[in-house]
C-alpha cells in the first residue's frame, strides 16, 4: 500500500538580480519523504531553510524545478493543481489575514463548496453547518464577519475552510504560532481529535520543537534547503545525526 504523500528529490531555486549580477539561490535540493494516512510529519528549520518553499510547492503556489510529488500513489500533475483541492488543503500562519474581511464566514464556505463540489444549495447549507459544529462553532457564526471572532475562533474558521472539502491532508504552515499557549492547546487537541476520527494526515511546518515532540510521528529537519535529519520524532530527538539538529534541540530546552 502506497503512502498518502510521497515526495522524491524535490528541488527549487530562485534567481536574484543585483545590477549586472544574477545570483542563484537554492531553496530546496533533492528533498524526499513520505507521509501515511493518519500521521503527522513535522518540517522544522530556521528562517530560510526552505520550509515555506516546500509548502508552496506541495499546494501548487509555486512549481518545482525538478522532482516528483505523488498523492495516494498517483503522480501529481503540476500544471493542474486544482484537481487536488479536495485532497490537500493549506492553512496559513495568520488566520485573520487569510480571510476576506468583507465576506461572511458562511459565504466563504459556500464559495469553496460551489467551486469544488456538485452539492446543491441545501446540501451546501447542511455541510457548512455541520462543519462549523464539528469545529466547536455555532450555526449563527455563518453570519459573522472575521472581525467578530476571537483569535481562537478565527483559527477554527480557517480550519473549517480547509476541512469543508473533506481533505486527506492538511498543511499547517506555522498555523499555531500566533496563538497564546492556552488557545494553542485547544486547537492542538482539536486537530488530534479530528485526526483520530477522520484519519487526517498533517504536514506541520513549525519552529516550535515542543509542539513537534508532542504531536508529530516523524520529523524532517531542513538546513539551507537540504535534508539533514529525518525519521521517527522520538529517535531524532534522542539521537540527532547532524550538528544543526543538535543545536536546534538544545536551544529548544
Amino acid at each position: 500500500m502506497s503512502a498518502l504523500l510521497e515526495v522524491e528529490q524535490l528541488s527549487k531555486c530562485y534567481f536574484k538580480q543585483r545590477g549586472l549580477n544574477r545570483k542563484k539561490i537554492i531553496a530546496l535540493q533533492d528533498v524526499s519523504f513520505s507521509l501515511d494516512t493518519g500521521k503527522t510529519l513535522a518540517i522544522i528549520g530556521e528562517t530560510g531553510s526552505g520550509k515555506s518553499t516546500l509548502a508552496k510547492l506541495l499546494v501548487g503556489i509555486e512549481k518545482p524545478d525538478s522532482g516528483i510529488i505523488r498523492l495516494s500513489g498517483q503522480q501529481v500533475d503540476i500544471t493542474n493543481y486544482k484537481k487536488y483541492n479536495h485532497v490537500i488543503r493549506f492553512i496559513f500562519q495568520d488566520a485573520g489575514h487569510s480571510l476576506n474581511p468583507l465576506q461572511k464566514v458562511g459565504q466563504m464556505l459556500e464559495d469553496v463548496l460551489r467551486l469544488s463540489t456538485i452539492l446543491d444549495t441545501e446540501q451546501r447549507r447542511v455541510k457548512i453547518r455541520s462543519t462549523l459544529r464539528t469545529l466547536g462553532l455555532l450555526d449563527e457564526h455563518a453570519e459573522y464577519y472575521p472581525h467578530m471572532f476571537s483569535g481562537g475562533q478565527l483559527q477554527r474558521v480557517a480550519l473549517a475552510r480547509a476541512l469543508i472539502l473533506d481533505p486527506k491532508l492538511l498543511i499547517l504552515d506555522e498555523a499555531l504560532t500566533a496563538l497564546d499557549p492556552s488557545l494553542r492547546a485547544q486547537i492542538v487537541n482539536l486537530l488530534l481529535e479530528l485526526q483520530q476520527k477522520n484519519g487526517l494526515a498533517y504536514l506541520l511546518i513549525t519552529n516550535n520543537l515542543r509542539l513537534v515532540r508532542h504531536i508529530s510521528d516523524e520529523m524532517l529537519v531542513l538546513h539551507e534547503g537540504q535534508m539533514v535529519d529525518v525519521g521517527n520524532t522520538t529517535a531524532v530527538f534522542n539521537n540527532p545525526v547532524h550538528d544543526y539538529t543538535k543545536r536546534l534541540i538544545k536551544s529548544s530546552g
